[in-house]
């Protein structure tokens, strides 16, 4: 285990120091093998625009490279600049015509251009000179599912997972496209193949454990992870999986289990942490909740979802002085939750700070204007204000917004009578009775003593089925 920490360590610190070097523009010497390193590192966070600097920078000091050219070719490609990365790959194909991933380049060139023909065209030649193929039937794949031909993709990804069946990108694809296809159930025996061939490796257990989670079937997705973790006690990526479908199915001391096993086999980690906390959250320990949640915060302080989870177990109990600082600090964290405002909005107003309340949730339908419960919740506080007017107003402008929502309707209506303009009420009561019969009871349960009104009796009666 120390070993990978030190790895882990060790490319750490590459990062560290080719980004130093980037901010004071001195040259630093790297291993062609450390920039291969930091180029891949930023490709997978697509940030291409440092990757690209990290390419420059590394043919800098190792200008007769074609390994690197081509890297450039590709990043070039995937930043849309196809004509420039075209150029490029023309140029390593004079010196080296048969190289395999000089077709390949071309390929993803063709492919990002949305010239797919081409593209698989330009893959399957690189097939006759290439040695290591999962990566050309990957990427044929990619093209087929770009052109929208899922059956196709799925094969050339399988072809792929045959060769390497550790491909995780591959995996994600063609999951994604079997689900597209309605074809993942029937393609079942593909994953199960790989087990039969070697019962003990992991890998393929904690595939057929995406597939059938996938499918919703949890019990075996879980029995699959739990093979898994059998053979590789420190795959921390199934107990993740694992602990994740146990929530799902809401069996969360078993969840906190699992996310127990990835903290004994890896570092801390806020976000296990926060997950923990929310496990016990949803069996109410409220002092566990905390505990966990804090425990994350400790690790991250910018870690949002764990101050929101410490403002969520105060918000239980009562304590809603105490829960608005926390749901403050979230919404501060991340201001574009609506959960997060329409939480802070109810704590506030439960402490008595309407203005602050209601300045939430217009925050909270700004983000969401399509939420008819935050309009709801938001003009109910003008409503027991006695400000009828603005209550009926908000509606109204919910009611723009979401034309078809009986509900909304059927408020305005309960506003509209409150205020005492009854033609105006009885309007949006048909409108309301013509969307959704059946909700009339909720203008009764909102406004009890309508029920006796006779006026209001008949015209529902009216449209009575």
């Amino acid at each position: 285990m120390k070993e990978n920490f030190d790895e882990h360590s060790e490319d750490s610190e590459l990062i560290i120091r080719f980004e130093q070097m980037l901010g004071t523009n001195e040259t630093v010497f790297f291993d062609l093998t450390d920039f291969e390193y930091i180029i891949d590192h930023y490709t997978a966070s697509f940030d291409y625009k440092k990757a690209l600097l990290a390419c420059e920078s590394a043919i800098a000091q190792y200008p007769f490279s074609t390994g690197l050219q081509i890297d450039k070719a590709q990043l070039l490609a995937m930043s849309g600049n196809f004509e420039d990365a075209m150029v490029l790959i023309d140029q390593v194909a004079e010196v080296e015509p048969q190289n395999p991933d000089v077709l390949l380049t071309r390929g993803i060139i063709f492919t990002q251009r949305g010239e797919y023909r081409n593209a698989v065209d330009h893959f399957k030649k690189a097939l006759a000179f290439a040695e290591d193929r999962d990566d050309i039937y990957f990427n044929i794949g990619l093209t087929y599912q770009s052109w929208g031909k899922f059956s196709s993709a799925i094969k050339y990804y399988k072809k792929c997972i045959e060769l390497n069946v550790e491909n995780e990108a591959a995996m994600q694809e063609i999951i994604y496209c079997m689900e597209i296809t309605g074809s993942m159930r029937e393609e079942l025996p593909f994953f199960q193949a790989f087990i039969d061939k070697d019962p003990y490796s992991y890998v393929a257990w904690f595939n057929l454990g995406n597939v059938y989670n996938k499918l919703g079937s949890y019990d075996k997705a879980i029995a699959a992870y739990d093979y898994s973790t059998l053979i590789k006690p420190d795959f921390i990526t199934a107990y993740n999986n694992m602990a994740n479908a146990y929530v799902f199915i809401g069996e969360y001391t078993k969840a906190i289990e699992a996310f127990n096993g990835m903290l004994e086999h890896g570092s801390p980690s806020a976000e296990v942490f926060c997950n923990i906390g929310e496990c016990y959250e949803k069996m109410q320990q409220w002092d566990l909740s905390r505990r966990y949640y804090q425990k994350a915060i400790d690790l991250d302080p910018e870690m949002d979802e764990a101050w929101f989870g410490i403002g969520v177990v105060l918000d239980a109990q009562g304590k809603w002085y105490e829960s608005v600082h926390f749901f403050k600090k979230a919404v501060t964290l991340y201001d574009d939750s609506v959960d997060y405002w329409v939480a802070l909005a109810s704590a506030e107003y439960h402490v008595g700070h309407v203005v602050s309340a209601l300045e939430s949730y217009a925050r909270a339908a700004e983000i969401q204007p399509e939420d008819k419960d935050i309009y709801l919740n938001w003009s109910i506080i003008l409503y027991e204000q006695g400000n009828f007017e603005e209550a009926t107003e908000i509606i109204l402008n919910a009611i723009e917004l979401q034309p078809d929502e009986a509900e909304l309707y059927y408020r305005a209506c309960a506003y509209m009578l409150s205020a005492g303009k009854y033609r105006e009420a009885y309007n949006y009561l048909e409108n309301a009775l013509i969307l959704d019969f059946e909700k009339h009871k909720l203008l009764f349960e909102f406004f009890p003593e309508l029920e006796s009104q006779r006026a209001l009796s008949r015209l529902i009666d009216q449209y009575r089925k």
